[in-house]
């Protein structure tokens, strides 16, 4: 854990994507009495990844970002970083990097960095034009909605109760992959990770989204139990936490409330899991 005495490092992705909004979210935590002090960094290089206490990982472009990611040589440190179960928070984009599978992409798929037993639909609620704000039913952050920001975002098809199993069948039948889309998996090595239960932190109602959004969940075949909230039955979920890992499918840092920046810091980076 850090010493807040000295306060907190929080790093952000910054190879592409909305990472500037992120580290103002961050920086802005410090204008009020909040503790522990946080420093918001950019990281580009494996050396500046390793002065920080967590990482968020941003929205943008999953591709680009996979690419990005192997050209500054920081894939392998990142599932490193994952395996010793260091802080993440991946968002938009983010979710779709920590998924074990991901639906909808190019054919020849990209590379998964792993983490969540989740399996996730990229622009899972439409493209561009029907991108959309909504409130999302947050109970770790209080009654109050959380205003979310969906800009062609995924969405969260499956909770996987057994990530391997799950992993070879997505890799022995794609499914619905066509000549133009395909099914990305984690490579094995990065779901050796010591099993944590993966919790709903926030979901959308079905009054929420919009007609050409996401299909039911729960029509999907899941096969893990849900824990933490429990969304009534034609919900979207949109927010997921295991163990030090966090994702959300849509934009925290493109607005003025900062309840998840916070509770990042304080629950994810503080609290030991």
């Amino acid at each position: 854990m850090p010493n807040t005495e000295k306060g907190v490092t929080v790093g952000v992705l910054a190879l592409q994507g909305a990472f500037q909004e992120h580290i103002a979210r961050f920086n802005s935590l410090n204008a009020g009495s909040f503790q522990p002090r946080v420093r918001a960094i950019a990281v580009r290089r494996p050396d500046q990844l390793e002065q920080c206490d967590g990482l968020v990982l941003p929205g943008g472009e999953s591709t680009a970002i996979s690419l990005g990611l192997l050209n500054a040589q920081l894939m392998e440190p990142l599932r490193k970083w994952i395996s010793d179960q260091r802080p993440v928070w991946g968002t938009c984009a983010g979710m779709i990097m920590l998924a074990t599978i991901a639906s909808g992409g190019k054919r020849g798929g990209q590379e998964l960095l792993g983490g969540l037993d989740i399996q996730v639909g990229r622009n899972g609620f439409g493209s561009q034009v029907c991108s959309f704000e909504a409130g999302v039913k947050f109970p770790v952050l209080g009654e109050d909605d959380y205003p979310g920001v969906f800009i062609r975002a995924p969405v969260v098809e499956k909770l996987l109760g057994d990530a391997e199993t799950q992993r070879r069948d997505a890799v022995a039948d794609p499914g619905s992959a066509t000549k133009t889309l395909s099914i990305s998996v984690c490579p094995e090595s990065a779901l050796q990770i010591p099993n944590r239960p993966l919790e709903v932190l926030g979901y959308l109602p079905p009054s929420a989204v919009p007609d050409v959004a996401a299909p039911d969940f729960f029509q999907s075949a899941n096969t893990a139990k849900i824990h933490g909230a429990h969304p009534p039955k034609d919900a979207h979920i949109v927010a997921v936490r295991q163990g030090r890992l966090i994702a959300t499918s849509f934009h925290p840092e493109l607005t003025g409330d900062t309840r998840l920046h916070a509770y990042f810091v304080r629950e994810i980076i503080q609290n030991s899991c």
